[in-house]
């Protein structure tokens, strides 16, 4: 932010759309309370985007500043990501404002209001340069003007157009019969809502689809896209193996270290239908977790991040299907077909240790989560 901008949001005073501090402690639980509050408020707010600016006495507006090793990106965004319901898009930067350091949150004007705390799930707003709980009508009406809107299609803060990985996105409008060049390309990728311009910034950034698909490097931005192998099995491998990259890369890359790790004669096509699942219907709103695999010598437990089943037996057909921008890329791209049929993959997975085991799903709503249980390998030394 350059100086000008920084001096009129300061003579305008808090309202709507900023917010001063004179500190903030994010060590403190009350403090990544409010923090979380605050954010939520601007954010639920019109008038583009919002700006918490910390440094700054609120009522005086005097420049206190800041002591910038106290404050981090990557812990803000941990703190909103795991508090607030969807993930608000945030960004941190300092400035340099009469010999003083400032500390400058941009709450970007996401797509998906209304945000609710996930602790007692209240809808905040601001009221002025106060902070309070939404009416009913105005809850109502944000939810009607953001219906058609979801998760897959928001833009990431911070990414561009260098992190996409081009042969990708001409693969797939190929596949679909587009003739795509360098003229094209941009706005078919516009479109498809794999790319989205930023009137404010006046530049392109990624969605969260976008990226998930189409971007190598996705971890820069979104670092909860992995799948974590928790190795316990075989000494020949580490411990813990991380796997990141492009959806399908993952898969095929975890594929094939599975095949490595996990004994010959063990029903490894039950393990990667379960994967498949996870990787496109997982949900990708919790920023704070990770696809985990745990291979252990009595069990081998799959852990997907989200519940699959919103309170429903396990034995019904309606699971919940999130993803689907996701799901129709994946389908298209995989010339393994992996994808088709990803629908019936409980029983399929059933089917392959038919006689050979039992298969434990579980639904967590408490951790939020979903879980399948496979045998062990010792079932199969």
């Amino acid at each position: 932010m350059d100086r000008r901008k920084l001096l009129n949001l300061i003579k305008r005073g808090e309202g709507t759309k900023v917010d001063y501090k004179q500190k903030i402690d994010l060590e403190t639980e009350s403090s990544r309370k409010e923090l979380a509050k605050d954010i939520c408020a601007i954010a639920n707010s019109k008038g583009g985007r919002g700006y918490l600016i910390v440094g700054i006495e609120d009522k005086t507006k005097n420049i206190i500043g800041i002591e910038e090793e106290k404050y981090s990106e990557e812990q803000i965004q941990q703190i909103v990501s795991s508090r607030c319901e969807p993930p608000i898009p945030v960004s941190l930067e300092f400035v340099n404002f009469d010999n003083k350091k400032l500390a400058i949150i941009n709450i970007y004007d996401g797509p998906q209001k209304p945000y609710q705390l996930r602790e007692n799930g209240a809808f905040y707003i601001r009221r002025g340069s106060t902070t309070d709980t939404m009416r009913k009508e105005e809850i109502i009406s944000a939810l009607q003007e953001n219906l058609s809107l979801n998760l897959e299609l928001c833009p990431i803060v911070k990414s561009d157009m260098s992190c996409i990985n081009m042969e990708l996105v001409h693969k797939y409008f190929s596949l679909k019969g587009i003739d795509t060049n360098g003229n094209n390309i941009i706005s078919f990728a516009e479109n498809a809502s794999i790319i989205n311009f930023d009137r404010e910034s006046n530049r392109y950034m990624v969605t969260l689809g976008g990226l998930l698909v189409f971007s190598d490097i996705n971890n820069l931005y979104i670092p909860h896209n992995m799948i974590k192998i928790i190795n316990k099995i075989n000494k020949n491998f580490k411990e813990n193996i991380i796997i990141q990259g492009n959806l399908i890369s993952i898969l095929d890359n975890c594929e094939d270290i599975l095949k490595k790790i996990l004994p010959k004669g063990y029903p490894i096509n039950g393990v990667f239908e379960g994967i498949r699942n996870a990787v496109v219907y997982r949900d990708y709103n919790l920023y704070y977790k990770e696809i985990e695999i745990v291979l252990d010598y009595n069990s081998i437990i799959l852990i997907s991040p989200g519940v699959l089943m919103d309170g429903r037996e396990l034995t019904s057909s309606q699971y919940l299907k999130r993803n689907m921008w996701i799901y129709e890329k994946l389908i298209t791209l995989d010339n393994k077909e992996r994808f088709v049929n990803t629908g019936r993959g409980f029983f399929r997975m059933k089917r392959y240790f038919k006689g050979k085991g039992r298969l434990t799903f579980v639904n967590s709503i408490k951790e939020n989560s979903f879980k399948i249980i496979y045998p062990g390998i010792n079932l199969f030394r």
